[in-house]
C-alpha cells in the first residue's frame, strides 16, 4: 500500500499544480488571450496557455512532491551518509532544469526570430557561428546552463575529481537532450506528452519512494493533466511546456542510480536527436502502423 501511495501522491501533486496553473492562466492570461493564440498543424486556433501551465506544473510539482514525501530525519541522515543525493537535492535539480526549460521555451514561443530561417540544432548553431543569435540559440545555451546546474546539484557525492565531473557532464547532457527531444516530438497534439508518459511511467512504477521515482511520478501527473486539452487541440505545449516537461523527465533519468540506465538513456537521446536532423519523426510514425495508431489515440480526427 505504501508503494502505491509513493507513486500516487507525487502524481496527484504534479497534476494538481498543472491544473491550478491552467485555471489561473485561463482566468487572467498575461498580456491578453490573443497573445497566446497560435495556429496548429491542422489550421485550428489553439492556446499556448496549456504549455505555460505545464511549465508551471513541472517547476512547482517537484517542490510539492518533495515536501509531501520527505523522509524522517534519521532516514535522511542515513541516505546522505551513503552518498545519495536525497529527495530535496533532486527536487532542487528538477526545479532548476524545468525553470530553465520553461523560461527559454517561453522566450522562443513569444519572440519571433529575426532570421526566421534557422531550424533545428544544426541551423541554430550554424547561425550562431555566423554571428546571428537566434532565440533558438539562446534557448540551447539557457537550457544547457540550467541542465548543468541541475546535474551538479543532483549528482551524489559518491565520487570525486574527474569521475564526478564526468557524471555531472553526462547528467547535464541527458537533461538538456531530453528537454530538446520532447520539443522535437511536439509536432502533433499529445505526442510529446505521450513520450513523457512512456518514459516517466516505468521509472515511477519501478522506483516508488526514491528521488528519481518521485520526480518521474510528478512528471507523469503533469503530463496527464495537460494531455486532455492538448489532444482536444484546445491548447498546445509549445516550447514552454515541451522543454519544461522534458527537462523534468530528463532530471528523473539523470537521478537514477544505475549508470547503465543513464548511459543507455543518453545514447538513445543523442541518437534520436542526430536522427531528427535527417529524417522526419512524423513521417516515420505515419509509415508504421503501430506507432501511427498510438500517436493518433485520443486525438481529434482531421
Amino acid at each position: 500500500m505504501s508503494r502505491l501511495v509513493d507513486v500516487a501522491l507525487p502524481t496527484v501533486l504534479g497534476a494538481a499544480a498543472t491544473t491550478v496553473a491552467a485555471a489561473v492562466l485561463e482566468h487572467r492570461p498575461p498580456g491578453g488571450r490573443r497573445r497566446w493564440e497560435r495556429t496548429n498543424f491542422a489550421g485550428r486556433t489553439v492556446s499556448l496557455l496549456g504549455g505555460a501551465a505545464a511549465g508551471v506544473g513541472a517547476v512547482a510539482g517537484p517542490v510539492l512532491a518533495a515536501a509531501a514525501t520527505a523522509p524522517p530525519g534519521a532516514a535522511r541522515a542515513a541516505r546522505a551518509a551513503h552518498g545519495g543525493a536525497g529527495a530535496a537535492r533532486t527536487s532542487a535539480a528538477a526545479v532548476l532544469a524545468a525553470s530553465a526549460g520553461a523560461a527559454m521555451g517561453l522566450l522562443d514561443d513569444l519572440t519571433e526570430d529575426a532570421t526566421g530561417a534557422a531550424k533545428g540544432l544544426r541551423g541554430h548553431l550554424g547561425a550562431l557561428r555566423q554571428g546571428h543569435v537566434t532565440t533558438g540559440a539562446l534557448k540551447i545555451l539557457g537550457i544547457g546552463a540550467g541542465a548543468l546546474a541541475a546535474a551538479a546539484v543532483a549528482t551524489p557525492r559518491r565520487t570525486s575529481g574527474t569521475g564526478r565531473i564526468v557524471e555531472i557532464l553526462g547528467g547535464a547532457a541527458l537533461v538538456a537532450g531530453t528537454a530538446n527531444l520532447h520539443n522535437l516530438f511536439d509536432l502533433r497534439p499529445g505526442r510529446a506528452l505521450k513520450v513523457a508518459t512512456a518514459v516517466s511511467g516505468p521509472l515511477a512504477l519501478t522506483g516508488p519512494g526514491t528521488p528519481h521515482g518521485t520526480l518521474a511520478a510528478t512528471a507523469l501527473g503533469v503530463a496527464g493533466a495537460a494531455l486532455p486539452d492538448d489532444l482536444a487541440e484546445r491548447t498546445m505545449l509549445g516550447d514552454t511546456g515541451a522543454n519544461a516537461v522534458g527537462a523534468l523527465v530528463g532530471t528523473a533519468l539523470a537521478a537514477h542510480p544505475s549508470r547503465t540506465l543513464r548511459a543507455g538513456a543518453l545514447s538513445a537521446v543523442v541518437a534520436l536527436t542526430l536522427l531528427s536532423e535527417r529524417v522526419s519523426f512524423s513521417g516515420v510514425i505515419e509509415r508504421n502502423g503501430v506507432l501511427r495508431r498510438v500517436d493518433a489515440l485520443g486525438r481529434r480526427p482531421r
